[in-house]
Formats: C-alpha cells, sequence, structure tokens
C-alpha cells in the first residue's frame, strides 16, 4: 500500500496521539489538528508530520482545503468528559454533532473517505437494566454484549441530561448511515470501548470536569484523597489497552479489500470486564505492592451518589460488553492485553510521568 495523506482532527487527544505515532511509524504523512499539541510532543520534528493549531469552533479557517487535499480524513474530536456531559450539555452537543456533521459534509462534498470516532455509550443500557425482572438470567453476559448491526440502542429519559452525549454520537451515526445511501459517503464508524494507556489524562486534571475513572483513581493514590466510587461502583467495563486499539484503528486505516467500507467496528476486550469496585481495588493493590513507598498511607474507597459526583441528569450506563465478531472476522484482530497487565503498565507511566503529584 502506497503512503497515505491523512487529515487528523482532533489529533492531540489520548487516541489521537497514539494513532498519530504509528501512522507516522507505517511511513504516512499525517496533517494534525486540536487546540493543543502536548502529548504530540514525541512527533513534532517528524518530517512526515504537521500540527496546526487550531479550535473547530472557528468557522474561519480552510478546513474544506484541508479535507480536499487529504488521501482520509479521521475524525476524533469530541468531549470526552463525562463531568461535561452533565455542566454543558449544548456544549457537548454542539461540538459532538453540529461540529462533526461539519466534516462529514465536507468529505462528502469531496468524496474523502471518513474514520469517525463514536462511542461505546451509543449502546445505552443493558437488557438487564431495562426489563432485569423479565429475563430468566438476569445477569447473563448476553444481555450486556453489544454487536454494532443488530444491538438495538436504549437511552434514559430525557431529563438525565448525560445521555445527550450518547445521543449525539448516535445521532452523527445515523446521518453519516444516511450520507452512504443517499450520497455515497466511504464511512467508517468506531466504537470505542473503554481505552486505558499512557497520556490518556494530565495529572492533576488540567480541565474542567471530572476526568475519566482511571485517571481519577490514579489521582486519588498518589494524592491520598479518596477513591470515590459511583453509586457503589457497580457498573462493569471492559478495558482494552491503547496499543491493542491502535492495532485494530490501524487495520480500518488499511482497509484490506474495502472491507471497512461503511461499516461499524466495536474496539474493545471482552475478556477485561471488571465492576468499578473491583478496578478501585485492584489499582489500589497494585499501587501498594508495586510503586508506593513504604508503608503507605492508602486512600479509603468510599461509595457516593451519581448527583453528588457529577452533578444532577447523571444517569449512566450499568454494563456493556463489546462483541467484536466483526472485527476477528474482517480484520483478523484480537484484544491481548489483560487487566492486571494494562493497568500495571499505565499505572508505571503515570508514576515516571508526575513522580511531584505524589503525597
Amino acid at each position: 500500500m502506497k503512503p497515505l495523506h491523512i487529515l487528523t482532527l482532533g489529533a492531540g487527544g489520548f487516541i489521537g496521539s497514539h494513532l498519530t505515532s504509528r501512522l507516522l511509524r507505517e511511513g504516512h504523512r499525517v496533517i494534525a489538528l486540536d487546540t493543543h499539541a502536548d502529548k504530540l510532543a514525541d512527533v513534532l520534528d517528524h518530517r512526515q508530520f504537521t500540527f496546526v493549531e487550531h479550535d473547530i469552533f472557528n468557522h474561519d479557517f480552510p478546513l474544506e482545503q484541508m479535507i480536499e487535499e487529504a488521501d482520509l480524513v479521521v475524525d476524533l474530536i469530541a468531549h470526552a468528559n463525562p463531568g461535561l456531559y452533565v455542566r454543558q450539555p449544548l456544549d457537548v452537543f454542539r461540538l459532538n454533532f453540529n461540529e462533526n456533521l461539519r466534516i462529514a459534509e465536507l468529505c462528502v462534498k469531496h468524496q474523502r473517505r471518513l474514520i469517525q470516532f463514536s462511542s461505546c455509550e451509543v449502546y445505552g443500557k443493558s437488557l438487564t437494566a431495562v426489563c432485569g425482572d423479565q429475563l430468566k438470567e438476569p445477569h447473563h453476559p448476553a444481555h450486556a454484549t453489544f454487536a454494532e448491526d443488530t444491538t438495538d440502542l436504549i437511552m434514559g429519559p430525557v431529563e438525565k441530561h448525560r445521555w445527550i452525549y450518547a445521543c449525539a454520537k448516535q445521532l452523527l451515526e445515523r446521518v453519516l448511515h444516511a450520507h452512504g445511501l443517499e450520497r455515497k459517503l466511504n464511512y467508517t464508524i468506531i466504537r470505542p470501548f473503554n481505552f486505558i494507556g499512557p497520556k490518556i489524562d494530565y495529572l492533576p486534571r488540567d480541565t474542567d470536569g471530572v476526568p475519566r475513572v482511571f485517571s481519577y483513581f490514579m489521582e486519588a493514590l498518589q494524592t491520598g484523597e479518596p477513591m470515590k466510587l459511583v453509586n457503589g461502583g457497580d457498573h462493569q467495563r471492559c478495558y482494552t489497552y491503547i496499543d491493542d486499539a491502535v492495532e485494530c484503528i490501524y487495520r480500518i486505516v488499511l482497509n484490506p479489500d474495502g472491507v471497512c467500507d461503511r461499516q461499524i467496528f466495536n474496539i474493545g476486550s471482552p475478556a477485561n470486564e471488571i465492576s468499578i469496585r473491583e478496578l478501585a481495588h485492584l489499582m489500589r493493590d497494585l499501587y501498594r505492592d508495586e510503586f508506593a513507598p513504604a508503608n503507605p498511607q492508602l486512600p479509603e474507597i468510599i461509595s457516593v451518589t451519581g448527583e453528588e459526583f457529577y452533578g444532577e441528569g447523571y444517569e449512566d450506563s450499568d454494563r456493556r460488553i463489546p462483541d467484536i465478531t466483526k472485527a476477528r472476522t474482517l480484520l483478523g484482530w484480537e484484544p491481548t492485553w489483560a487487566v492486571r497487565d494494562l493497568l500495571r503498565e499505565t499505572m508505571a507511566y503515570y508514576m515516571s510521568a508526575y513522580p511531584k503529584s505524589l503525597a
């Protein structure tokens, strides 16, 4: 395959920075657009890389020309901060839907292939959460295993406005599908399932809102503050190491024989399911055994309500397990990192990168 000219939007974030490094190692030309480049520091001087500092809300910018000149557009632009979903729902919608739709329509206009990052949150609630009392085995994994093309997408009530993030992502997916049908847009949608790895967030937190749960727990371990479990930490997630994720994403970029055209892919590690409570205890144990000074003062693990932690309007998915049959079948991809190993690797990075945060 000849090298591609790839435009990555939102390249300065967690996923984008790791993907950019992989694309450059594989010999592609990358134009990266974002408001910040801190996580791209190790590639800024690469001869095949150009960073453009830009806020996508500023429309006085030659974005259309950049899309027209690219072979492939990778759109990672999103608010990925759960606290913002509750406190600034309109900003979340405007970025996650309006601005991403503008990008998609420019790809339609110039017939450019688009890889659109969505979210596993589009699946919403599991069958167990909706009708558990009517199920023969309400806690069977089948009731929370989500497939790209057959699973119903079940959201909560409007007053639980945290769902605006998931709804915006889902609506964008439906519009991309319609553009594919009516205007021949060549797109691939990616639904990430709880990626973890170096550079996932800054410590201490550098943005408004609440960081993702790994980063929140990591900060608590380094400061001694309590590790707070929302509603007891019963929610379950499947954590995926970023190297595994990027391997799958890169295979989607290559798109062998067009197998990714107008497809949706789950990317996740179904074998790594763990409750948030179990995650807190595992991270605390790893910190005590492998990273903490002698006789550490370990943080307390406590439970708080969703409203206390995030604010009014909070509700969340109870459980979500990716069905990765499509990625296995079409791309030959299989995740390899176990949850304990990926936590140890990522915690080691943060202990090295942020030593001054230690209590």
